[in-house]
């Protein structure tokens, strides 16, 4: 599992989505009692070696490693209590900073039409909208945790913080790799087109009720 995460991460980092330290990453190593393998907090995610990856228990502590477990950890555990995932990745793009903050107002970010859209578990057909919640970043993760608690359910594997980026998760590694994919996809394509809108290249899409 260690090299499987690395080589994640290392993709992630290579795409730009997680520069300096920005970032954090786990997958489930056992459920009963529960393990998360996780990169250390403030460390560089592309250069991270096998001995640095760390195990944290349920309640957030390390168990296992030497580094220091990400504040955010308890918003991955959230994740994964809620929804079932076996893995919580999280980047820091440009789109996905750039459009949580501009649908904060709104709540939530409306992605629809999209071929690339069915790459998200679930969805048959380009003629799809799922809505990607939005919060207010909060420092204190225990509050944004909660907040995020009762919207993961109908989330479409994603979850954007307002100001810091997208949090993407499967029921496994693997999974959740893709659904990252994707959905970095949608959110690049999206500040694209509304470029294109503001520069009057695009016709706006008026009849929307979200952004």
């Amino acid at each position: 599992m260690k090299s499987e995460l690395l080589a994640v991460m290392a993709q992630i980092h290579q795409r730009g989505w997680c520069d300096g330290t920005g970032g954090n990453f786990s997958c489930v190593l056992s459920r009963d009692p529960l393990r998360l393998l996780m990169a250390p907090s403030g460390v560089d995610k592309g250069s991270v070696a096998p001995g640095d990856l760390i195990e944290v228990a349920a309640n957030g502590a390390v168990v296992a490693g030497h580094g220091k477990a990400s504040a955010e950890t308890l918003l991955h555990l959230e994740i994964i209590g809620r929804c079932g995932a076996g893995a919580v990745l999280h980047t820091h793009s440009q789109a996905g900073t750039l459009l949580s903050q501009w649908a904060l107002p709104q709540g939530g970010l409306s992605l629809e039409d999209l071929e690339m859209l069915k790459g998200l578990e679930g969805i048959k057909s380009h003629a799809s909208r799922v809505t990607l919640p939005v919060l207010a970043n909060d420092q204190d993760l225990a509050r944004l945790s909660a907040a995020a608690a009762p919207l993961l359910a109908s989330a479409p594997q994603g979850i954007l913080i307002a100001g810091h980026g997208l949090y993407g998760w499967g029921q496994d590694l693997a999974q959740a790799k893709r659904h990252l994919e994707i959905l970095e996809f949608l959110l690049e394509q999206r500040w694209r087109q509304l470029l294109l809108e503001g520069l009057g290249l695009l016709g706006k899409q008026t009849t929307k009720k979200m952004p």
